[in-house]
Formats: structure tokens, sequence, C-alpha cells
């Protein structure tokens, strides 16, 4: 891979990225509890994020955003680097709406139908509820269908 970024996980040995996977089990495992935990994962409080009854999901979703921001604002300005050498960097985003609004529109379709976004799909399987496997079966489907239908849909 001359000239090409290598990326952890992706461009190593397979031995290397082995010895990785129970530090990244570890890591889905709590943030599975943390979405348990704090109710994102739960379908009354995202029907009540939809119907406007409550702010405790749009209070969690804007204090992720807020982490967010303030971690990567924290990693530009102190010019860390990853914990094999490489620089931090985010990618710019290409400018245009149409990709975003129409991505948006169907993970929020998919979202209000299933009442449950693709992030704590694994972590209420993992609570017992066996239905997930419907939405998880469909998330699956809708990613094969992407790639299958990547090179008509704007990028």
């Amino acid at each position: 891979m001359s000239g090409a970024t290598r990326i952890p996980g992706v461009h190593e040995r397979p031995a290397t990225r082995a010895a990785a996977l129970p530090a990244y089990l570890l890591m889905g495992l709590y943030f599975g509890v943390i979405l348990v935990k704090s109710e994102a994962a739960s379908w009354y409080r995202i029907q009540e994020m939809f119907r406007f009854e409550s702010v405790h999901m749009y209070g969690l979703m804007g204090s992720a955003v807020l982490t967010g921001m303030l971690t990567t604002w924290l990693l530009r300005r102190s010019g860390r680097r990853s914990l094999d050498g490489q620089s931090i960097t985010v990618t710019p985003k290409e400018r245009g709406w149409t990709r975003y609004v129409l991505g948006g529109a169907t993970f929020g379709v998919g979202w209000g139908l299933a009442g449950v976004c693709p992030g704590p799909v694994f972590a209420l399987l993992g609570s017992g509820l066996w239905s997930m496997l419907v939405v998880l079966g469909f998330a699956l489907l809708g990613t094969y269908l992407y790639g299958a239908l990547r090179h008509r849909l704007p990028h």
C-alpha cells in the first residue's frame, strides 16, 4: 500500500487484529451497557422524543454532540497522535444537500418504523428483546442494498 493511508485494524496483519478483538469487545459491551442504562435504547424514550413529550433523548444526543465537538477540538489543538503514531484528522465533507437529505430521511423513516436506531440493536438483543432480530435483519438488508446500488446514488 505505497502512498495510501493505513487504517489501524483494517490494514494490519490478521494476528495484530485478533489481539485487539478483546479490547473492542469490552468497549462494545461497555457502550451497550451505557445505552441501556441511559435509556437511549428504550422504545418508550424514543417515542417520547418523536412526540416531543420529553427532552431526555434530545439532552442525551446533545451532550454526545458537545462531547464529540470538544474532544475533536482538543485533539486538533493538542496535535496528539493515535496509539500507532498516526496523526488524527477529520476528513472534510463534500458540499451538497441531496445525499444528506436522502440519507437522513431513509435513516429517520427506518428509525421511526423500528422504534430504534441501529446503535442499540445489539444492546437490546443482549437485553433479551428478540424482536430486534427483525430490525437487525432489515438493517443488514439495507446495508446490502446500499452496497449494490451505491454507484447509482448521489455521493
